[in-house]
């Protein structure tokens, strides 16, 4: 499976982002896919998942009323809308795909990455 993310770029804070996941071989309609974060120094945080057919969601408090992740199955697409974001959500995003789909969110087992796309907020 191979998965690359667009859609970053800079904003001002308060402003808003749609990242996008393309996938491409495998079974994207049978993997929970899930959004990543990494800031500079910092560890990776997930800041979104969502089950193979979009019915099941996970945002960790921090993101909660702001990103919403959803799946187009017929495009092979992952996206994620930011809404009012941030300096704190600066970091370099990228998705993941998990084919086991046991758990939802920080208990998946991403085994596919792809490479991430930069987001910066500007105060």
């Amino acid at each position: 499976v191979q998965l690359q993310a667009f859609g970053g770029g800079v904003v001002q804070a308060g402003g808003s982002l749609r990242l996008t996941c393309a996938a491409s071989g495998g079974t994207f309609a049978s993997y929970a896919m899930a959004w990543f974060r990494q800031a500079p120094g910092k560890d990776r945080v997930l800041v979104g998942a969502i089950s193979p057919r979009g019915s099941t969601t996970w945002y960790p408090d921090s993101v909660k009323g702001r990103f919403r992740i959803s799946r187009d199955n017929a495009k092979n697409t992952v996206h994620l809308q930011m809404t009012s974001l941030k300096t704190e959500d600066t970091g370099d995003y990228c998705c993941a795909a998990d084919p086991t789909t046991v758990f939802v969110g920080p208990r998946g087992s991403y085994q596919y990455w792809g490479q991430g796309t930069q987001v910066t907020v500007s105060s």
